[in-house]
């Protein structure tokens, strides 16, 4: 993709101060969702990249990750897995939990929906402390899936997220 086109992607993104909670800059992904042309340049990402691997499903977090994530399995002709907060699947589910900033949360995937040895493309909005993606990735492996890459549409580099996923192979297309 062309950096004038990363550029009207980036250019679209909003920050909204104070939210969810003072202090926090919170990157406003609806304007490029609401934009045909934006929203289609941003699911042409993942799938420039998902095209040059060989991976059997995506997996998404949610629940903006579920809006990228499912345009990409669509268009390449693969399942979709997704990972949700507790109790909101209704089948038997692994579990893994990561810590927040003021305490910790859990995200789940029902036991069958990766079989060991499936090869498996991860992609949510953004990468912020790396905790959900963490949890995410960790659930993918515990069932036998083979992580070919994390993709994030966005990551903010400051929160170091990154890190947190090493050795993990982690692509993100805006950063700040």
């Amino acid at each position: 993709m062309s950096p004038e086109s990363i550029e009207k992607l980036r250019d679209a993104i909003r920050d909204v101060p104070d939210f969810p909670k003072p202090g926090i800059v919170f990157k406003d992904i609806t304007p490029v969702l609401s934009d045909g042309a934006l929203f289609r340049q941003s699911i042409d990402l993942f799938l420039e990249r998902c095209q040059t691997h060989q991976i059997d499903k995506i997996v998404c977090i949610d629940a903006r990750g579920f809006l990228f994530g499912s345009a990409v399995a669509y268009q390449l002709g693969i399942g979709l897995v997704l990972i949700r907060k507790k109790g909101k699947l209704p089948y038997k589910s692994e579990r893994a939990s990561y810590t927040l900033e003021y305490g910790k949360a859990e995200m789940e995937m029902h036991i069958d929906s990766v079989h060991p040895g499936e090869r498996i493309v991860l992609i949510d909005d953004l990468l912020a402390t790396g905790g959900t993606s963490f949890s995410a990735i960790t659930l993918i492996k515990r069932v036998g899936g083979v992580l070919v890459e994390a993709q994030f549409l966005i990551e903010l580099e400051f929160l170091k997220g990154r890190a947190r996923l090493d050795p993990s192979p982690v692509v993100s297309f805006l950063k700040y």
